[in-house]
Formats: C-alpha cells, sequence, structure tokens
C-alpha cells in the first residue's frame, strides 16, 4: 500500500510537471498582408520578448487593446526591445477589412493573417482577444484573453519580468 502511495505521488508530481511546463509556439503558416507564407515557428527579436495578440476587426475590444498598446509601444521598445505581432482571425469574408483598418491605424506591429484558423486552433485561442507572450527562447510564457483598459499595465509586468 505504502508503494502504490509512492507512485501515486510521484505521477501526479510527474503529470502536475508536464501541464506547467513552457511550450513552444507550433509549425503552422499563416499570411502576410500581401499575401506570403510566413511560418510563426520563425518569429524572431534578437533574444527580446514577444508580444502575440489574436484579434479581429469585428472585435472591439481587440481594436482597443491593440490602440492602446500603439500609444506606448515605441516606449515598450526602447525599455524592453518587445516585438508585437498581431494575428488577425478575420475569415474570408471579412479579410479584406484587415489591411484598410491596420493602415489607419497606423499600428508599427507585424500583422500576419490566419484565416482558415490553424494557429488559432494550434494554440487554443477560443476567443479574442487573446495574447501570448513569448520568451527569448521562444516559449510562451504568459497569456491572457480579453480586455479592459488597464490590461497592457499587467502585460507589460509581464514583459518587463522577462526582460532582466
Amino acid at each position: 500500500m505504502k508503494q502504490l502511495s509512492i507512485i501515486l505521488i510521484a505521477t501526479f508530481l510527474n503529470v502536475g510537471t508536464i501541464f506547467s511546463q513552457e511550450r513552444s509556439l507550433p509549425n503552422i503558416d499563416v499570411k502576410t498582408l500581401d499575401g506570403a507564407t510566413f511560418n510563426i515557428q520563425d518569429l524572431e527579436n534578437e533574444n527580446n520578448p514577444i508580444v502575440i495578440s489574436f484579434w479581429a476587426t469585428w472585435c472591439k475590444p481587440c481594436k482597443k487593446e491593440l490602440n492602446n498598446i500603439a500609444e506606448i509601444y515605441e516606449d515598450w521598445q526602447d525599455e524592453t526591445g518587445v516585438k508585437v505581432v498581431a494575428i488577425s482571425i478575420d475569415d474570408t469574408r471579412s479579410m479584406s477589412k484587415v489591411a484598410p483598418y491596420v493602415n489607419s491605424s497606423d499600428w508599427e506591429y507585424e500583422i500576419y493573417l490566419d484565416s482558415n484558423s490553424d494557429l488559432k486552433r494550434a494554440l487554443g485561442v477560443s476567443s479574442v482577444p487573446h495574447t501570448f507572450l513569448i520568451n527569448s527562447e521562444g516559449k510562451i510564457v504568459w497569456q491572457h484573453k480579453g480586455y479592459i483598459d488597464g490590461d497592457e499595465d499587467e502585460l507589460y509586468e509581464q514583459i518587463q519580468a522577462i526582460s532582466k
């Protein structure tokens, strides 16, 4: 009985370790605004953090989050070297609205299109906005769903924590 208890405890500890491990970005292709194919594993930021924000043109909280970050993005870059990547989940019906919206918003982000939702599914994104923070080793170390004013402050704290 004692041996069974030890085995069960070891198993639960091992399972907990598996679930808490950081994970890498999947081997998934997305599109650039000009239609070129880009593999999301090729994201690079010279060993600095990367923020990936899933959004859509029809999502008001998404646009608010990305617009609020845009206002302070230059400061974030100066202080931490972070790169923001915005991935639109607009489907083929609304995909044509992405480039005009981005161009009118003055975003300095890399923009990609996940119109077939492959990346969205692979990362378990069920609703937008959904934001991921990637460390210098390319591992997802933090994520947040939804957006209310001030959430960008929490994101920045997370960025600062892994930038040291």
